[in-house]
């Protein structure tokens, strides 16, 4: 949690970054304990942004979680920076090509956020816009993690926890695997990140070479392996080159 602040606004923002660090909800006692609030002030802040539609409250559960118009707010912020309207119709043709889910995401801290995603015409995929996936189990991660200057340093940083039992834990591993994926140009995992589907990634680079954003094409393990998703490579480094020709600057 960030220092605790001074006034209400501060508070309510603090509470708000609370529940979205919680995304399976908090009550107003944990709210109170967390921050070191009393309950009574957690309880009233918690209920203003539920008043105003940025928290949901479960009456039977008694537990908070964020509300819609988060969602909405972080919708129209992607619009605007164009990280996900100016974009869309790509990753829809991409899709529409390969018949697999498609995902737009960028670096936050050491995570990878995903920004926008298409499902495929028969599944969805296993993560939906504003969520965090680990840079070491996700291939949409390891493909930013790959190309991250200190990488080293940020291997070090990481709890290379395993999400599966497929996923690499272990630091020496885990280099190696970054250092194959510079070399063929994307990144793949079969189940690292979750049980039953195949992710394949490629980074989006500036002009100048900068990392941007990663793409990915994700499919079910019985619906296509991971050496059948490397045959579409051709198509996501094309469509990741048309990606960032319409990035933000």
């Amino acid at each position: 949690m960030p220092p605790k602040g001074s006034n209400s606004v501060t508070k309510t923002f603090e509470m708000l970054a609370l529940l979205g660090e919680n995304p399976d909800g908090i009550s107003a006692a944990q709210a109170a304990e967390t921050t070191g609030y009393p309950f009574s002030t957690a309880y009233r802040l918690l209920g203003g942004l539920v008043e105003s539609g940025y928290a949901s409250f479960d009456a039977r559960t008694k537990i908070y979680t964020l509300g819609m118009e988060v969602f909405r707010l972080a919708q129209k912020v992607a619009h605007r920076r164009g990280l996900a309207g100016a974009t869309k119709d790509l990753l829809e043709d991409l899709t529409a090509t390969t018949g697999e889910s498609s995902i737009l995401a960028i670096r936050r801290g050491n995570s990878a956020l995903t920004v926008l995603t298409v499902d495929g015409p028969q599944f969805r995929t296993t993560t939906d816009p504003g969520d965090e996936s680990p840079l070491h189990t996700s291939a949409i991660g390891q493909a930013l993690l790959a190309h991250d200057p200190d990488a080293d340093a940020t291997i070090k940083a990481l709890d290379l926890e395993a999400r599966t039992p497929y996923s690499i834990t272990d630091p020496g591993q885990m280099r190696r695997k970054l250092a194959q994926i510079r070399e063929t140009g994307w990144a793949g995992q079969s189940e690292e990140n979750d049980i039953g589907m195949n992710a394949l990634a490629v980074p989006v680079f500036d002009l100048d070479g900068s990392l941007l954003a990663s793409l990915a094409l994700a499919a079910p393990v019985f619906r296509r392996s991971l050496d059948e998703l490397v045959a579409l490579v051709p198509q996501l480094t094309e469509t990741a080159a048309a990606v960032a020709a319409r990035f933000p600057r």
